[in-house]
């Protein structure tokens, strides 16, 4: 097929797929080494093609941007106005040659799936309309829909096929790209995918209720598995994403099993779809732009010791080796304590509590023996080691998304010769929903703090003079936690 280059800017026509691969690639060389170029010696620095998605590193908000920074976007995006045109005409000349609606141009503009989208089109044949269909617009069933497998195990596998590797995408580009630990990726993305997953399971004749929520949570457990081959995540943090992800997996293919049962659906159903598939990286850029500031919490935990103030405080200030843990929660990967190591006495010393992970390097701000020891956090280690099949993975999520930024003990004596011994750790995380990772960060850290204060009790009690009362016939002490109490 011949195309003159007034067709390239004109979207009335068609265009058959190996024109379309043909330009569509030859546009995107050239665009590419024209940006590298202009980058290179107009701005002095390196452009590469994952610049596309960002464009700009460590910026969490346009208002951010410095002036050269505005600058150099501004000139990129007027460089790219032309070629986003060209490439928008192909697509809708594309779109209707392959009889597709052309409201799937929208998916020219999503990232990642903007690529998968090309390579179908560059594959769709050309179709001729019916003698009878020739003056309709559109044909009554749109070819999404008949290129569908009769049986639902044939149209279950297409969903899978299609979403998983969506999801995939999405998570790319919000992890990865726009760093990103939120709504889009823990509310949006498996809503989504639930809801995609039946909408195309039910597109070429409705289903059952129970057949859409199978399809959406297979859709969701593929997601983690894919996740977990490619190294994205490892074991521990899926098992902690589930809880939430699956619930709204559900009640998407639920919102899902109720639209593909309307008459109108059948004819537009790809349109609604690729619209859906859009929303993900919307909430996910917003949030980009956005970026919400971490929320700030406190965590409080207590134990009651058969030890004096003055004894309980040698074995606060530095404890000894702690035994390997037997709580799951850290066998499973996250970080526990071991030891901690005391550099110098009073104000202004250094405080080194050693994990699994790496040292906390803790200065002390107030020193109040034997009452109270108040620190500050200067260094965290990485919050969790992944469960993974590679030998060592690094989410971004381990590093700067859960911060401790201080710590503090506090030795009450008690009318019988106890002590109260009290831990509180403040933190902020930058996770969302935020209150669904809060439950998981305040069970964490209030096991780390029992961790810490049951062995310092152990070492107070075993040091006690000899002739006092035996552990095992003293009452049984008091453990509690006070979590998410607001910061002062």
């Amino acid at each position: 097929m011949k195309i003159t280059f007034a067709d390239l800017w004109r979207p009335s026509g068609t265009i058959d797929r190996a024109t379309y691969a043909l330009v569509g690639l030859v546009g995107f060389a050239l665009k590419h080494n024209l940006d590298r170029l202009l980058s290179f010696y107009g701005f002095h620095r390196r452009w590469e093609l994952f610049n596309y998605w960002v464009p700009v590193r460590d910026v969490a908000r346009i208002t951010d941007l410095r002036s050269k920074e505005a600058g150099f976007l501004e000139t990129m995006v007027t460089l790219a106005l032309p070629f986003i045109w060209v490439g928008v005409v192909l697509t809708m000349k594309r779109l209707r040659s392959a009889r597709l609606p052309p409201q799937l141009v929208a998916l020219f503009f999503v990232p990642f799936l903007n690529l998968l989208f090309f390579l179908v089109l560059c594959l769709l044949p050309e179709r001729e309309l019916p003698l009878t269909e020739q003056k309709a617009k559109w044909p009554q069933r749109p070819y999404l829909t008949q290129i569908l497998p009769e049986g639902a195990l044939g149209s279950a596998a297409v969903a899978l096929l299609i979403t998983v590797p969506v999801g995939l995408g999405m998570v790319l580009l919000g992890v990865r790209m726009l760093m990103n630990y939120g709504w889009g990726l823990f509310v949006a993305l498996p809503f989504t995918i639930g809801f995609a997953a039946a909408l195309i399971y039910g597109m070429r004749q409705p289903r059952s209720l129970g057949g859409c929520v199978g399809v959406a949570c297979l859709a969701t457990a593929l997601l983690g598995l894919g996740l977990l081959a490619l190294a994205f995540e490892g074991i521990a943090c899926l098992i902690m994403a589930m809880p939430i992800a699956l619930p709204l997996a559900v009640f998407g293919a639920a919102c899902g099993y109720l639209v593909q049962r309307r008459r109108w659906f059948h004819e537009g159903g790809p349109a609604f779809l690729s619209v859906l598939l859009i929303f993900v990286p919307g909430v996910q850029w917003t949030e980009h732009v956005v970026a919400p500031l971490p929320s700030n919490f406190v965590v409080r935990s207590a134990i009651d010791v058969h030890a004096p103030p003055e004894r309980v405080w040698q074995h606060v200030i530095a404890f000894s080796e702690i035994p390997p843990p037997t709580e799951w929660l850290f066998r499973v990967g996250i970080a526990y304590p071991i030891r901690a190591e005391m550099l110098g006495r009073g104000p202004g010393a250094e405080r080194d509590c050693v994990f699994s992970t790496g040292a906390f390097v803790e200065p002390i701000d107030v020193w109040d023996a034997p009452h109270r020891l108040r620190f500050s956090v200067t260094s965290n280690p990485a919050p969790m080691q992944e469960w993974t099949p590679y030998s060592h993975i690094a989410p971004p999520h381990l590093h700067g998304f859960l911060v401790s930024n201080g710590g503090q003990f506090l030795l009450t004596p008690l009318p019988n010769g106890w002590t109260r011994l009290e831990g509180t750790t403040w933190y902020r995380h930058g996770l969302w929903p935020s209150a669904y990772w809060r439950w998981w960060s305040d069970a964490i850290i209030h096991r780390i703090h029992l961790r810490v204060l049951k062995h310092i009790r152990e070492e107070a009690e075993n040091n006690a003079p000899a002739g006092s009362e035996s552990r095992s016939a003293r009452q049984q002490v008091e453990v509690s936690s006070q979590p998410g109490m607001p910061v002062r």
